[in-house]
């Protein structure tokens, strides 16, 4: 999955074994995710293909619906963030966020994978969360960082294999912003989301 910044390891972190259960946070955390690991794969059902659209839509809503897409834009592009006019920060975050959300749909099979959770730390309004994915009989490590926001806790960075989301977007981002700009970005965005909206349409 296409999908911020150094990890966030708190100062005094919760630890806990995603087991046991010893932060009522954890366990809010925990729970949120494993029904949304578990709704995806009861549309799923094991294949990926054959979706009502409908179904499609749903799917796209459950993998990305956890994702604060406006904290994770604002991580990647950086200094640029606080250059740009409100409307220009909000057709950003829309389209960024659509070009997402299309590409999700990309590879269905992925969201089959079993998932441990190994632990999760939390720290007033800010959490960890690693897991281990295990994908055609390969594990591989999944990190959430996440954050609080009226109640609901949403993810701002998905580092896999110890490789930030956001920090991807980060470089290719904010290497555009400096070299040609906002409208230069926005039309290459733009074009991404085009793509991935025939791509998924066409499936």
């Amino acid at each position: 999955m296409a999908l911020l910044a150094t990890v966030l390891l708190l100062s005094v972190p919760r630890a806990v074994d995603a087991q046991s259960g010893t932060s009522p946070e954890a366990d809010t955390i925990r729970t949120m995710l494993d029904e949304r690991d578990a709704e995806i794969k009861a549309i799923l059902n094991g294949t990926e293909s054959d979706f009502t659209s409908t179904q499609r839509q749903e799917l796209m809503t459950l993998i990305n619906g956890f994702i604060d897409f406006r904290a994770m834009g604002q991580q990647a592009l950086g200094p640029f963030w606080s250059d740009l006019s409100d409307e220009q920060r909000t057709e950003f975050v829309d389209v960024f966020q659509d070009v997402v959300r299309q590409q999700s749909m990309g590879d269905l099979e992925v969201y089959n994978s079993q998932v441990t959770y190994d632990r999760i730390e939390v720290e007033d309004d800010s959490a960890f969360v690693r897991t281990t994915t295990r994908y055609r009989n390969s594990d591989t490590p999944v990190d959430y960082v996440m954050h609080r926001q009226g109640g609901t806790w949403l993810a701002t960075d998905i580092i896999v294999d110890e490789v930030s989301t956001a920090e991807g977007y980060a470089r290719s981002f904010q290497n555009v912003m400096r070299r040609r700009g906002f409208d230069t970005l926005m039309n290459s965005l733009k074009k991404r989301q085009a793509r991935a909206q025939q791509e998924t349409s066409a499936q």
